[in-house]
């Protein structure tokens, strides 16, 4: 609503991921310097770890987007509990083979052969895992066995694990010691520190052709970042409050008065859950504060409701995406996904 009453050509502060925007903070760059390498390595298992919201699909798309197709078939599965036979087929789908009514032993032999045959096309297969930390042990050993495809010296899949805080976890468990072996590579991405958070709100903008319009005083980028934590999404979903609530006061000055107030219904809308820290000043009523900041049982509370919701909603996004692109392969197999594509993350 707010685009062309500050001149801008787009929304600067949507909450799907757009590689369009992709902003190359210091934990950005090495997150996609570390998917590059593995890209290098041609085999074995990169695995990438980061909070909700911090930008980690943003960070593959923008990868996947980079590639060569004749290069490199990559297809994209999106977890949601996937055990080990609905892995395979997964996979199968993922790579546009039918996988629905054969037996294990035939889909495997299929896939083997698909791999064998791209290989021989020299080209590559690359398999990317979105919320890996959702599989189950056996799941995870699916894929490992998968990683054993070999033609001659070569291997035939490579894959990228992509996953919130508690994959780093699993994967240290004793039974996932055989994958381990097979990692090349893994990071942690983390928030946005202040500097770059206000660096990643002016590229957002600058991406739609912000002419200083509206103009932020001093103050607006130290608490949105503090409310936010620096969390990419959070600052998406603040911001774009922020910016429509100027245009309903058609207000072309921010300040930090006006961040804050915005936070605050935020808050009075959503509840406490939302996802939004709490800063001096602004303890709701009923929350236990300590000098103005929640209490820290009441603060790990806050965090604990804030990651249901957001897992929630993350889950919810990247399923119906998943569905949309399965979908159009059954409807139109000639035109949309073309089978090994990457679909919507």
């Amino acid at each position: 609503m707010y685009e062309s009453f500050f001149g801008l050509t787009g929304k600067p502060f949507q909450l799907n991921p757009d590689p369009s925007f992709f902003f190359g903070s210091r934990g950005h760059k090495r997150a996609y310097a570390y998917l590059e390498y593995g890209l290098y390595q041609s085999e074995g298992f990169i695995v990438i770890t980061g909070e909700i919201g911090a930008g980690k699909t943003t960070v593959v798309r923008s990868l996947l987007e980079q590639l060569d197709p004749a290069k490199v078939v990559a297809a994209q599965i999106v977890s949601t509990q996937l055990e080990a036979d609905d892995m395979l087929r997964a996979v199968g789908v993922a790579f546009g083979l039918p996988a629905c009514s054969v037996d294990k032993a035939m889909l495997l032999a299929s896939l083997e052969a698909f791999l064998c045959q791209l290989a021989m096309e020299k080209k590559r297969a690359l398999l990317v895992i979105d919320e890996a930390q959702n599989l189950s042990h056996r799941a995870m050993e699916e894929l490992r066995m998968l990683s054993n495809f070999q033609l001659g010296e070569q291997a035939l899949l490579q894959s990228f694990l992509i996953g919130q805080p508690e994959l780093r976890s699993i994967m240290r468990s004793a039974d996932m010691q055989q994958l381990r072996q097979r990692v090349i590579a893994s990071y942690h991405l983390g928030p946005l520190d202040r500097s770059e958070t206000q660096g990643y709100i002016e590229h957002r903008l600058h991406h739609v052709g912000w002419n200083n319009d509206p103009r932020f005083e001093a103050g607006c980028f130290d608490l949105v970042h503090e409310l936010t934590g620096g969390v990419p999404r959070r600052i998406n979903t603040l911001c774009n409050r922020v910016l429509l609530s100027a245009f309903l006061s058609e207000k072309h000055v921010l300040d930090a008065s006006h961040v804050q107030a915005i936070a605050n219904e935020i808050r009075e809308e959503l509840g406490p859950d939302t996802a939004l820290s709490m800063v001096p000043g602004s303890g709701s009523e009923g929350t236990p504060t300590i000098g103005g900041r929640p209490s820290l049982n009441a603060a790990a509370v806050l965090q604990d409701r804030l990651d249901q919701i957001d897992q929630r909603i993350d889950r919810l996004e990247r399923t119906v995406g998943a569905a949309v692109d399965l979908l159009q392969r059954l409807l139109h197999p000639d035109k949309a996904t073309k089978p090994g594509s990457p679909g919507r993350s």
